[in-house]
């Protein structure tokens, strides 16, 4: 029987206070509005950014909140004036690629406006689409994948290849895509350059990939966990340090190590005193380092400006500057070709019931990605 235009009842897991775990609860799903989509998740990530939002007070999030941003499913049914996606299509999403503001016109921007809107954590119109027990409940990044069905903008969906596995291509929603893209489109490592990856997670392991795919010549992973490296190196990294068993700071050891310090330098954790080190690591004339890791709303970075009187530069990357609508199709088809190495990022799949089992997972360092299916 169709649900088109109707209200659907489904499982979606709810934070209701900050602090609290993830609840199991039975919600409303209201049908799509105008140039909006209605999506039935198939497969969906818990990425850092999660983790790091329960954690954080900094982070200005309301509550209750659907929470999830990495995933990818079947559209289900499409709103008024919708036309660039259909019912049944495979349907994926990253940030919002509106196509008219000033950022999707540029050629090397992606930071499009709709996705700053989208902050509210609720649709354009300032509602929402799910309700529990009553009550409103807020959308998370204009995607709210920890749930059976979600509502998207249509400019947030792509559709993509329709025998593309949805339970790793939802990894393209954020963690491989940003940090692949950290590497080829922020930072453009070269052929033969040295680079180094603070923070051996899904994203920084996703740098990883994207240096060797640019030619880098010696990559440097950097962890306290050095269970994490034997993965790192079946990524491409060529060496693995922990700054704990060095009595200098690191900056000082990747100096020793490359002579001239690095290329190419990505902060993959979202700490202000790592992405100090990194830049610090960075060669003194040309050296690029990369924000990639999610700093907390409010963090002050403390560097040494003399740092920047030689040449080096700090730069930010959201969704790895690519423009989803436009470059999530391709990179899917590159992975259908096997250009890369996405599978090794997935080391566990449960069911969305046992997501805080997977916060769990996380918190231990032994998981790289978990796949929720709903």
């Amino acid at each position: 029987m169709s649900t088109t235009g109707k209200v659907i009842r489904c499982r979606a897991a709810i934070v209701w206070n900050p602090g609290d775990p993830f609840s199991i609860e039975e919600v409303e799903m209201a049908p799509p509005k105008a140039k909006e989509v209605r999506i039935k998740i198939m497969a969906t990530g818990l990425c850092g950014t999660e983790m790091k939002m329960l954690k954080s007070e900094n982070i200005r999030l309301h509550y209750p909140i659907i929470m999830g941003h990495e995933g990818a499913g079947i559209v289900e049914s499409v709103g008024e004036g919708v036309s660039s996606v259909k019912t049944g299509m495979n349907g994926h999403w990253g940030l919002s690629q509106c196509g008219e503001c000033a950022s999707c016109l540029n050629f090397e921007d992606n930071f499009c406006i709709q996705f700053k809107q989208a902050q509210t954590n609720l649709m354009p119109d300032g509602t929402s689409r799910f309700t529990c027990k009553g009550k409103s409940i807020y959308h998370f990044a204009n995607t709210s994948t920890f749930s059976e069905y979600t509502v998207i903008k249509e400019i947030s969906v792509t559709k993509i290849d329709a025998t593309a596995p949805l339970e790793k291509v939802c990894l393209f929603s954020c963690g491989f895509s940003t940090g692949y893209g950290a590497a080829i489109n922020t930072a453009k490592v070269t052929p033969g350059s040295v680079c180094a990856v603070f923070g051996l997670g899904g994203v920084g392991l996703s740098v990883i990939t994207g240096c060797k795919a640019a030619g880098a010549a010696r990559i440097i992973g950097v962890d306290i966990n050095k269970e994490k490296f034997k993965k790192a190196k079946e990524m491409g990294a060529t060496e693995c340090i922990n700054p704990q068993d060095f009595k200098k700071p690191i900056q000082e050891v990747l100096f020793d190590l490359t002579g001239s310090g690095v290329e190419f330098c990505f902060e993959a954790i979202g700490n202000p005193d790592t992405v100090a080190a990194a830049l610090a690591s960075c060669h003194e004339s040309h050296g690029v380092c990369v924000i990639v890791g999610l700093l907390a709303a409010g963090a002050q970075l403390s560097v040494d400006g003399h740092l920047f009187f030689s040449g080096r530069s700090l730069k930010g990357s959201v969704f790895g500057g690519w423009k989803s609508r436009e470059h999530i199709p391709k990179l899917v088809s590159d992975y259908m070709a096997q250009k890369f190495n996405l599978d090794a990022l997935i080391t566990h799949t449960l069911d969305l019931g046992k997501i805080n089992e997977a916060v769990e997972l996380m918190k231990t360092g032994k998981c790289i990605r978990c796949i929720l299916l709903p």
